[in-house]
């Protein structure tokens, strides 16, 4: 029979243990380790969501991975074609993870109307294009087909919209730069069948999306030529074994380019999120361990006299410190527990009811503040604030030992 454990439980189920002095400072340990659960959660959940959120956005409208031509062209604007007659298009079969590859090209424009202009880019995509990466994004009107004729209509974003007083089944004018600034330049009127709205004005000022084969036509390519491929990949946490297999797989002439090299600032900015959340998970645990030392100090001494003797009657030190060992890893379980319900329950909330917004919008590319539930990290959390406290409860277990019987068993 484990006698140290039948010792704890009955200190534990004992009324004069939940009416005794150390029962409030008791609670305050409890409730700081719930609480410190509660923001640990709620930092992880809002920190992973974020950029979640954010590189879900830069994906959809640049795939994981963009497969170009090695030049010096570091614009928005596709100058020396590719051949689309690649082993690896339109199906990238060679290499497992790769979900979808898709065909594109950009030219810079100018869209023009009666009172006002705004220069954009205009990104052409073809048959192969997955809209399903942008149907979360579409506002208003409907997704445009180029995968028959070919077709004038183009989805814009709401920040265009806005700035040219667009609406959906709107033509406008859009006017093009020739090779030679002394030739009269291109002019092509498209109809706005969409409006899309991501959040990232990075993407919303400088994009919009028509028939590939309308940039074809304004760089003189024929049919069989693109600006780049766009590669989809399953697992976003092997990018970079996957940008390497795609490498080795495609000709030599042909550069691959991550979605982190391509947006690298907006990928360093949500790497800082990281540190944050390290920082809050450090400071609660170190609070919470300080709550339960203080409780298991205040144990010990209103349980001198008990200490004396079991010691007088042979018990181990060690034995002893089991007894208040388990004591604490109680308190430490019935903290987590309710923090975990009451934490979840509020991400819950959040993530069903999007009740929390940022006041500034801009700033995170988000206007709901997001959050991502993982069962992995829960766990994690759950264990490592278990092992962190209980660790820490050994320095205060010490003092058992230095209690003498005799000395103990008079103490008041």
């Amino acid at each position: 029979m484990n006698y140290e454990f039948f010792i704890a439980k009955r200190i534990i189920g004992s009324k004069a243990y939940k009416s005794s002095v150390s029962a409030p400072i008791i609670k305050i340990g409890i409730t700081a380790i719930a609480v410190g659960i509660i923001v640990m959660l709620i930092a992880i959940a809002t920190g992973l969501g974020l950029q979640k959120k954010v590189r879900e956005k830069v994906v959809a409208f640049n795939g994981h991975l963009t497969i170009v031509n090695y030049d010096s062209n570091v614009s928005n604007e596709s100058v020396i074609p590719i051949s689309s007659e690649q082993d690896f298009y339109p199906d990238f079969n060679t290499i497992e993870g790769v979900k979808h590859i898709q065909a594109v090209a950009t030219k810079f424009g100018v869209i023009r109307t009666e009172t006002d202009f705004e220069g954009t880019v205009l990104k052409g995509v073809g048959k192969y294009y997955d809209w399903s990466y942008l149907e979360e994004f579409l506002i208003e009107g409907s997704l445009p087909d180029y995968s028959n004729d070919l077709n004038n209509d183009v989805i814009i974003s709401s920040y265009l919209a806005n700035r040219l007083q667009f609406q959906v089944g709107d033509s406008f004018q859009m006017v093009f730069g020739k090779e030679h600034i002394d030739e009269l330049p291109f002019i092509r009127q498209f109809k706005i069948s969409g409006i899309f709205s991501s959040g990232f004005q990075d993407i919303d000022k400088t994009f919009m999306l028509g028939d590939l084969r309308h940039v074809q036509r304004l760089n003189k390519w024929n049919k069989n030529q693109v600006g780049n491929f766009e590669v989809f990949i399953d697992d976003y946490s092997k990018l970079i074994e996957m940008d390497t297999k795609i490498r080795a797989a495609t000709p030599s002439n042909l550069n691959t380019q991550t979605i982190e090299e391509k947006y690298y600032t907006t990928f360093e900015w949500i790497k800082i999120f990281d540190n944050n959340t390290y920082g809050i998970i450090a400071i609660m645990i170190i609070v919470a361990g300080i709550n339960m030392i203080t409780a298991l100090l205040v144990l010990i001494l209103e349980r001198t006299q008990m200490i004396g003797i079991l010691k007088a009657l042979g018990s181990s030190n060690w034995s002893i410190r089991k007894v208040f060992l388990y004591n604490a890893t109680y308190l430490i379980c019935l903290g987590l527990f309710w923090g975990n319900i009451i934490g979840l329950i509020l991400l819950f909330i959040q993530q069903q009811f999007s009740i929390l917004k940022f006041p500034d919008p801009d700033q995170y590319y988000v206007s709901i503040i997001p959050v991502h539930i993982g069962l992995d990290y829960i766990i994690l959390l759950n264990l490592g604030t278990f092992l962190a406290c209980f660790l820490m409860l050994m320095i205060p277990s010490i003092i058992i030992t230095k209690i003498s019987p005799v000395k103990a068993i008079r103490f008041e």
